[in-house]
């Protein structure tokens, strides 16, 4: 199981640091970000491996389940 921030968002983030910074601006005056959009990713191959079982509810809620 995973939770965190969306990979796709923290490359558009890197593209968009390296734009501003491409076009002048110090590094050191740039603002830390943090992701806003989160996932939660479940691997259920996995998870029936190790002999866990997942409420339905749980995998209903999940951005994406891995089988």
């Amino acid at each position: 199981m995973s939770y965190g921030g969306r990979v796709t968002d923290t490359y558009r983030q890197a593209g968009v640091y390296t734009g501003r910074i491409l076009k002048g601006e110090k590094p050191a005056d740039l603002a830390v970000q943090q992701s806003t959009k989160v996932e939660l990713i479940i691997n259920l191959t996995t998870a029936k491996a190790l002999g866990l079982e997942l409420p339905a509810r749980l995998l209903a809620l999940a951005d994406e389940v891995i089988e």
